[in-house]
């Protein structure tokens, strides 16, 4: 099934246009979690990464009937070694099995070979002494189109292949993404982040779902709300995956125009103001309810989404 079929069943099934970002960090994680991954492990890299897992756990099962899908940032991980991608990958399968959609913030980019191996890693499935077996198996990963369409394309066939999604960055959320992504380019005369919202659109073309919409997607942040309706424009068949909510100052009046007349076209995503909403709420001194100060941050932003698409 396309990828884009997918996310927009398991959205209306939850009527929710939420993506939940699982960036755990350690001086963040509620101190029973990590007391007792501690206690258990030592002050080791094993324990950071039972401590994340199962800190995740506990989001997810928050919030996994709230959400069509999550979005684990690889980097919170890989800080912690092979330890830190092991709690990485058994999030995405905890998510998976729990009816997530999962879409990985690896923003890989290569080109040949070495793209392959990403994406097969990532969203495909690799060779493994004859058999091909799924390794990461998120549902989508985040790619960069620095090298173009060389470092796209392999990506793009293992979602032909396998039903899987791949978000582009387009035009980012970041106060410097304009240093690049805002120039005017010499001979179309547009800025840089609307010539890639064109390649974006050309190259998953050939990838549309039955709902219209491709399953190449594009990255989009909420804090350009201008330059994100412009590519709403570009764009109308490619579904924009929206950092930038909440803590960054990004609201739903910012992301209304990536939606279409369904409420649909786009996932908005929170991290911080979701999985860390225990700290605002005068939670447990241990952080012990965690999980509902989450639950209660995603259905208020959901609420906030609903009412403007």
């Amino acid at each position: 099934m396309n990828f884009a079929d997918r996310l927009k069943e398991a959205a209306l099934q939850k009527n929710s246009v939420v993506c939940v970002g699982l960036d755990p960090r350690l001086d963040q994680i509620p101190s029973f979690i990590v007391n007792k991954a501690v206690a258990e492990h030592g002050q080791t890299f094993t324990a950071v990464a039972n401590a994340f897992l199962e800190f995740n756990k506990g989001i997810i099962d928050a919030v996994h009937d709230l959400v069509p899908c999550v979005k684990p940032q690889i980097a919170f991980y890989e800080e912690y070694g092979f330890q830190g991608i092991w709690a990485f990958e058994e999030t995405c399968k905890y998510a998976r099995g729990k009816g997530l959609l999962v879409i990985a913030d690896a923003k890989r980019n290569d080109i040949g070979s070495t793209a392959e191996a990403y994406a097969r890693a990532f969203i495909g499935k690799t060779d493994f002494f004859g058999e091909k077996l799924p390794v990461m198996d998120a549902d989508a990963v985040t790619v960069t189109p620095y090298l173009g369409y060389d470092g796209i394309k392999p990506f793009v066939k293992v979602c032909k292949g396998e039903g899987k999604g791949v978000f582009v960055l387009v035009k980012t959320s970041n106060p410097s993404s304009g240093d690049l992504q805002d120039r005017v380019t010499r001979d179309e005369e547009i800025p840089v982040y609307e010539l890639m919202g064109h390649f974006v659109e050309s190259w998953g073309a050939e990838e549309l779902g039955e709902c219209g919409y491709s399953s190449v997607g594009a990255v989009v942040g909420a804090t350009y709300p201008k330059e994100l309706k412009r590519l709403r424009e570009v764009m109308p068949n490619v579904i924009f995956l929206i950092p930038g909510y909440g803590a960054q100052g990004g609201g739903a009046e910012d992301v209304k125009d990536a939606f279409d007349e369904d409420g649909f076209g786009a996932i908005v995503v929170s991290a911080r103001g979701v999985i860390f909403a225990y700290e605002k709420t005068g939670a447990t001194k241990g952080g012990e309810d965690f999980g509902e100060a989450a639950r209660d941050a995603v259905i208020k932003m959901n609420e906030d989404l609903n009412g403007v698409r």
